[in-house]
């Protein structure tokens, strides 16, 4: 590791002042990137940029490291990271100063938006990601001291200048970055549940009581012979055959009357009204 030290000058009193560091993957491009910068667009410009995009992947690849064990592969931190770098090299002016002071934050904001935008189990909207992220700062800097407390929703909201609504969005949306299997057992005892055993499933019960309430007026618009037939049909679950016994018609009669009526009661409830319809009940035998 590279450590640059102070010279003093002669007849100075010596002071101690701490070395400043540079790490090992920060390599002397200047002449690079000031050589890129007079090329036009081209196979040697684009050789150039290889280049540099090859001498700093290191510290690419190093700033990719600080996120690891956070859900996602290194592999792949390290491709965000490289792409983090790609537009850093692109976007660099030289006549500013040092690649790494632009790089490094160029290249840490590409792997946290990464983890913003693409490694939320749970979508949150933008607004409550920023407010997952002021809360879970204000809990590590509340409990930095050893022994504190957990900090409570007020603590957090006078700390940050959020109102106790917006924390409790916060504190939410800190359990929305991973999910829970629905196959995840809740309780540790023999008669031990799932999540998924928790969770209500759809009655199709309620159906029944709402078709039944919307056909209630179609059925009692129909005529008296053919309210009969479907109460016979449907009610006391007779046979097209006894149906046509019991009146003194045919069978294929009563299957047309059943047919008719339903429909017309169907096509009510849904809001169709044939003019036409309805005439079935005033057929004769």
């Amino acid at each position: 590791m590279l450590i640059d030290t102070p010279t003093n000058r002669p007849g100075t009193p010596e002071t101690k002042t701490a070395p400043r560091r540079r790490h090992d993957d920060a390599p002397d491009t200047a002449e690079l990137f000031a050589r890129m910068a007079e090329l036009e667009d081209g196979p040697e410009r684009d050789a150039v940029r290889d280049e540099l995009v090859t001498l700093w992947l290191p510290m690419a690849h190093r700033i990719a490291g600080r996120f690891r064990d956070r859900g996602e592969s290194l592999e792949d931190l390290r491709q965000v990271a490289a792409l983090g770098l790609v537009k850093a090299i692109d976007r660099f002016d030289p006549s500013r100063g040092a690649f790494e002071s632009y790089a490094v934050p160029t290249i840490t904001g590409e792997v946290k938006r990464h983890f913003r935008d693409r490694m939320w189990a749970l979508r949150v909207p933008r607004r409550v990601q920023e407010l997952r992220n002021k809360v879970r700062v204000a809990r590590r800097e509340l409990t930095q001291n050893p022994g504190s407390p957990e900090p409570s929703v007020a603590d957090i909201a006078a700390h940050t200048g959020l109102t106790e609504e917006e924390v409790s969005a916060g504190l939410e949306a800190l359990d929305s970055f991973s999910t829970l299997s629905l196959d995840a057992e809740l309780s540790a005892d023999d008669d031990g549940y799932s999540l998924a055993d928790t969770l209500g499933a759809a009655d199709s019960s309620y159906d029944v009581v709402v078709d039944r309430e919307s056909a209630k007026e179609g059925l009692r618009r129909l005529p008296e012979r053919e309210r009969a037939i479907l109460y016979m049909r449907f009610f006391e679950d007779m046979t097209q055959s006894r149906i046509a016994d019991r009146l003194g018609i045919s069978q294929m009669h009563v299957s047309r009357l059943i047919s008719r009526s339903c429909a017309r009661v169907r096509d009510e409830v849904m809001g169709q009204r044939p003019g036409n319809r309805g005439s079935g009940g005033h057929t004769t035998a």
